[in-house]
């Protein structure tokens, strides 16, 4: 096998495990993951109040209703976890904290 192929073969490689990241069941999984880990640290009156649904219509768009107190449990699950992704659904779950960081500050306000 030739250096050519050799390196048409890793770019492959590359774009499939990228492409592989952002599948909307692989992004299911990881919320799965995530919230079952942050049911299991949090206190117990605080269990019912972390739910993730998937949008039917748009498969990528996940809809997040977390208690404010309960916030700071799923981000440390989230770190905890992102060295585990692949990297877009890295990059998918660092916009996330991204957007939930946002929305607490704005109701710090």
């Amino acid at each position: 096998m030739s250096i050519t192929n050799k390196m048409l073969n890793k770019i492959d490689d590359d774009i499939t495990n990228l492409k592989d990241g952002l599948y909307p069941e692989n992004i299911d999984y990881w919320y799965k993951k995530i919230i079952d880990e942050t049911i299991e640290i949090v206190p117990p009156w605080l269990v019912d109040k972390i739910n993730v649904k998937q949008d039917p219509i748009i498969p990528l768009k996940f809809n997040i209703n977390i208690s404010k107190r309960a916030v700071s449990y799923f981000m440390q699950v989230v770190d905890h976890n992102l060295d585990k992704m692949p990297y877009t659904t890295k990059l998918y779950f660092l916009k996330v904290q991204e957007i939930v960081s946002t929305n607490m500050d704005k109701s710090l306000v």
